[in-house]
C-alpha cells in the first residue's frame, strides 16, 4: 500500500488519517499539537518529527491546515522540496480560491500533480469515512488522488480546474450557514407559538422545510439523537469554522461581483454569536442567540 504523509491531524485530519491507516496505508502524521499526533498514532499512524520528514519518500502528501497562509507556507517551506516526481499533493484544507490556485500553479511549475480537495460532513463523517470531497485540479491529478480520497469518503467529485474544489466548498457552506439560521429561527418561532419541537420536526422533516440542518444537525435536543444539540452543542462543526467559511464566501462574492444578501446576514449573525462566546460550540447553537 501507499506511504502517505498527513500534515494536520486535528479534529478533522485525525479521523481522516485513521481511516487511511485502517485501509492499510502507511500514514506518517505530523501536527504542531503533540496530543493530536498521539491520537493519530493510537489509530495506527506513525509520528513524524516534521512536515518534511513525513513527506520524504511519500506517495501522497495530504494537508489539512487552518488557512491559506498556512497551506502556502507548508508547501513552499517543506513539502514541494520533499515531494518526489510521482507524489500526488492533496490539500484538504478550506481556504480561499486564489491561494488554492496559486499553490496548484507552483506545483505545476515543479511538474507535480496537485488537487484542492476540501471536505463536507464534519467530524462525524471524518471519523466514519463518509466525507464528501469536492476536488479541483487537472484530470491526471484527480485520477491520482481519487483512490486515496475514496478511502476517507462516500463521494469524491471532480469540480473542475484548480480552485474549483474550494469554490464548491464555500458556496455549499454558505447554503449551510443560512439554512441553519432559518431552521433555528423556525424552531424558536414554533416554541413561542406553543408547537412541540418533536411534533414540528416530525412534520417539517417530511415536508418542504426539510434540510440537512433539520434532519442531521437539528438545533434542538431530542428529534435527532446524534445531533450536537443533545451534547450541549459540543463537538460537530464549530461556529468559528462556519464563520471562517462564510467570510471566505463573502470575500469571493466581492471579488466576483455576486450579490449574496442571505450569506451576508448569516455571517453577521454567526459573528455576533462568536463575539458573545459561541465560537467553540457547534454552529447549530446559533439558536441560543436567536432565543435572545
Amino acid at each position: 500500500m501507499s506511504i502517505i504523509a498527513f500534515i494536520g491531524v486535528g479534529n478533522m485530519g485525525g479521523g481522516m488519517a485513521a481511516n487511511l491507516a485502517k485501509a492499510g496505508h502507511e500514514v506518517r502524521a505530523f501536527d504542531l499539537s503533540e496530543a493530536a499526533v498521539a491520537r493519530a498514532v493510537s489509530h495506527g499512524c506513525s509520528a513524524a518529527t516534521s512536515a518534511r520528514a513525513a513527506a520524504s519518500g511519500a506517495d501522497a502528501i495530504i494537508t489539512m491546515l487552518p488557512a491559506g497562509t498556512h497551506v502556502l507556507a507548508a508547501y513552499q517551506d517543506a513539502l514541494f522540496a520533499a515531494a518526489g516526481p510521482d507524489t500526488v499533493l492533496i490539500d484538504c484544507s478550506t481556504i480561499d480560491v486564489a491561494t488554492a490556485r496559486q499553490v496548484n500553479e507552483l506545483a505545476a511549475q515543479k511538474s507535480l500533480k496537485m488537487v484542492d480537495a476540501p471536505v463536507s460532513g464534519g467530524t462525524g463523517a471524518a471519523d466514519g469515512g463518509t466525507l464528501t470531497f469536492m476536488v479541483g485540479g487537472p484530470d491526471a491529478a484527480f485520477a491520482a488522488a481519487e483512490p486515496i480520497l475514496a478511502k476517507m469518503g462516500k463521494a469524491v467529485i471532480h469540480a473542475g480546474a484548480a480552485g474549483m474544489g474550494q469554490a464548491a466548498k464555500i458556496c455549499n457552506n454558505m447554503i449551510l450557514g443560512a439554512t441553519m439560521v432559518a431552521t433555528a429561527e423556525a424552531f424558536v418561532l414554533a416554541e413561542k407559538l406553543g408547537l412541540d419541537a418533536q411534533t414540528f420536526y416530525d412534520i417539517s422533516s417530511k415536508a418542504s422545510g426539510q434540510s440537512w440542518s433539520m434532519t442531521t444537525n437539528c438545533p434542538v435536543p431530542g428529534p435527532v439523537p446524534t445531533s450536537p444539540a443533545n451534547r450541549d452543542y459540543q463537538g460537530g462543526f464549530i461556529t468559528a469554522l462556519m464563520l471562517k467559511d462564510l467570510k471566505l464566501a463573502l470575500a469571493a462574492a466581492t471579488q466576483a461581483g455576486a450579490s449574496v444578501p442571505m450569506g451576508a446576514q448569516a455571517e453577521a449573525l454567526f459573528q455576533l454569536f462568536a463575539n458573545n462566546g459561541g465560537g467553540g460550540l457547534d454552529f447549530s447553537a446559533i439558536i441560543r442567540l436567536l432565543r435572545g
